[in-house]
């Protein structure tokens, strides 16, 4: 599709025009947003959190194994899940840690608290700070918001403008911070190439890693790495349990996929799903059919929990999300 390149903020019938970052944050986060509606993200679509109760228990897991690690002094271990819906995550591990687990919960959220969540649930916006323990982020940051470029007939990158009815034009050549973004982690390929620029996630992902004193931080998402970038990108929507196209109204989610090897900073490791969560005893393997006749419930249960097993660690499914695994160390 060929766009015209303005800088008009609205057309004669005042419709107004801008950048897709800024659309998507009222779409999402606005008064009347995707993100404030009642029904929570549960109700359009389906994330390892609500696949399984394996999901909640790996990352108690892993909850437990970076307490470990903690310097002595840290009497209460801290469980930060960014982006915390309506608080399932939290909901499921709390439930699945052993008594007596020293933890201190956090929800970070721009929609209201539910009503009858767990009181030991911290609710608020922003990732505390000067805590120590895990701070996890299960399909956050593909939605913070991000700008998105196209190189035009002449090879320029400019950003693409967008409507409330998701209609689109070529606005002003992409400059300063966000040509440096593109140069340097993805870099377009000729008259009609995509990209959406990340910078504002790297810059999201960094400020939350900054509030562990100690331990571990870990972002999940569907993402792509240098070399492999999709010439038109990924902008979409979901609605209804299926995608859709993206419009910025608040009718829908709107996501991309993230580069989370931008966001990595010192020391941090990229793994798929699969391989973290079979580090963390999650396996789609069958259990073994003598159980079926020695314990009968016993091998129904584990049948089961295999299945569940095999769907978060499925190719071309969920077990296609990238773990960042980010170490913080104890000053």
């Amino acid at each position: 599709m060929t766009y015209q390149a303005t800088n008009e903020a609205e057309d004669a019938d005042g419709a107004e025009w801008v950048p897709w970052r800024e659309a998507t944050e009222r779409a999402l986060y606005g008064p009347r947003g995707f993100y404030r509606r009642p029904e929570g993200p549960a109700g359009h679509f389906r994330t390892s959190v609500h696949a399984s109760p394996l999901y909640a228990a790996a990352v108690a897991r892993l909850l437990r194994e970076t307490a470990e690690g903690l310097p002595a002094r840290v009497a209460e271990v801290a469980l930060v899940d960014v982006g915390a819906g309506r608080g399932e995550l939290l909901t499921g591990v709390l439930a699945a840690l052993p008594d007596g687990f020293p933890v201190r919960a956090y929800a970070v959220e721009r929609a209201a608290r539910p009503a009858g969540l767990d009181p030991r649930i911290e609710w608020g916006e922003r990732p505390p700070s000067g805590v120590s323990g895990l701070l996890f982020a299960n399909e956050w940051l593909d939605n913070v918001p991000v700008d998105v470029a196209e190189a035009d007939d002449a090879g320029v990158r400019r950003y693409v403008l967008v409507r409330a009815d998701g209609e689109e034009r070529l606005g002003d050549p992409v400059a300063g911070a966000d040509a440096a973004w593109l140069d340097r982690w993805w870099p377009t390929a000729g008259p009609g190439a995509r990209a959406e620029i990340g910078r504002p996630r790297d810059e999201a992902w960094a400020a939350a890693v900054a509030g562990l004193e100690a331990g571990l931080a870990v972002a999940v998402d569907y993402a792509h790495r240098a070399g492999d970038r999709p010439p038109f990108g990924t902008l979409t929507g979901f609605s209804g349990g299926r995608e859709v196209r993206p419009v910025p109204d608040g009718g829908c989610d709107i996501t991309a996929h993230v580069a989370l090897d931008a966001c990595a900073g010192p020391g941090a490791e990229l793994v798929s799903q699969r391989e973290a969560l079979r580090r963390l005893g999650v396996s789609g393997a069958r259990p073994p059919l003598a159980l079926a006749s020695s314990d009968p419930a016993a091998y129904v249960r584990a049948l089961a929990s295999a299945g569940e097993a095999a769907e978060l660690t499925a190719r071309g499914g969920l077990g296609d999300f990238t773990w960042l695994f980010q170490p913080v160390p104890a000053g």
